[in-house]
């Protein structure tokens, strides 16, 4: 008979806590959700935040904001949000930087990018853009590794933030050519943007959506894309691996994330209005201007990709031998 009991009682808190999540879920959301773009506005995360946040509010009516929490490279607004409720209302647009590149990189990282998120779809990916400042008498990167063998040190490297993507991958070609430069890191590509306009360094790695409009302006000098392939947006840039760095290719990604907890039916909901909204002809209008995949698969896929791009970049780090402290 306690045995029954006990069963009764397990399967009674068990109906309840469905229960309450379907409940959970009906009532969701009522009240403001904001999504956290952990840089400053002006970049790639930024702007997809922002193309996701106004497509909920038009699709659902939902009230969507997005709040931007930038600091120590993406660290501070992605470790916000793993320690936020789980409730559905904070979100963020996590990337491949904080999310994958970095864990390596910063052995005493705030979170845990496997088990502090709960993943909800992979939004978008593009290819890194090697760029230089118009005055650089540069147009390959043939003419750039060629530059600072014969200035040791004396180029500028911008790094739109320590432990990123472009960062690990300016390393990956320092290491690969023994070459020098000084690197010279920012909160964010914004920030770095205003610098190599400027003329303050003279090189960076920057995602497409945010330096294509300098591009095409003539202010910025793009020199080769670290995707696979050349991207449609920049016919005539070849690639890093076109240009002589075999091997060297890397493909910027961005996601939508919730606390781990998150009641799965919130999970859920927010799935596939956000796939809905990626697959909507205007939105991939939106992200191929910017030189941006949308690619909305499921919570697991994704989840899965986050750590297949841990260990690959572990091994990238180990292999350039790059080493960061906190």
């Amino acid at each position: 008979m306690n045995r029954l009991r006990v069963l009764g009682v397990m399967v009674a808190l068990c109906l309840g806590a469905a229960i309450g999540s379907s409940a959970f879920a009906d009532d969701y959301p009522s009240r403001t959700i904001r999504i956290i773009a952990p840089y400053p506005p002006g970049g790639t995360t930024d702007i997809v935040a922002r193309l996701v946040a106004n497509g909920l509010s038009k699709s659902k009516g939902w009230t969507v904001v997005v709040e931007n929490k930038a600091g120590a490279g993406g660290i501070v607004g992605h470790d916000y949000v793993a320690k936020a409720a789980p409730d559905g209302y904070t979100l963020v647009l996590g990337n491949s930087a904080m999310l994958a590149v970095s864990v390596s990189l910063f052995p005493q990282l705030a979170y845990n990018p496997i088990k502090d998120f709960a993943p909800i779809t992979e939004a978008a990916a593009g290819p890194l853009v090697l760029e230089v400042k118009p005055s650089l008498p540069v147009h390959s990167v043939k003419d750039l590794l060629a530059l600072a063998k014969s200035e040791p040190g004396k180029l500028n490297a911008g790094l739109s933030a320590l432990g990123s993507m472009h960062h690990l991958t300016t390393e990956v070609i320092k290491y690969r050519t023994g070459l020098t430069w000084t690197d010279v890191p920012y909160k964010g590509s914004g920030p770095m943007l205003v610098d190599i306009l400027a003329g303050q360094i003279d090189f960076a790695f920057d995602n497409v959506p945010s330096s294509l409009p300098y591009i095409k302006e003539g202010k910025l000098r793009a020199i080769a894309v670290s995707s696979p392939q050349r991207t449609d947006l920049l016919p005539g840039v070849p690639t890093l691996d076109e240009s002589g760095l075999k091997g060297v290719e890397a493909v910027a990604w961005h996601g939508v994330l919730a606390p781990a907890g998150t009641p799965a039916p919130i999970i859920k909901l927010l799935h596939d209005e956000v796939v809905k909204i990626l697959n909507a002809p205007d939105m991939k209008q939106k992200l191929n201007a910017l030189g941006l995949e949308p690619v909305g698969n499921t919570p697991e896929e994704f989840g899965q990709f986050i750590k297949d791009e841990n260990v690959k970049w572990a091994k990238i780090a180990k292999d350039a031998d790059v080493k960061l402290q906190q």
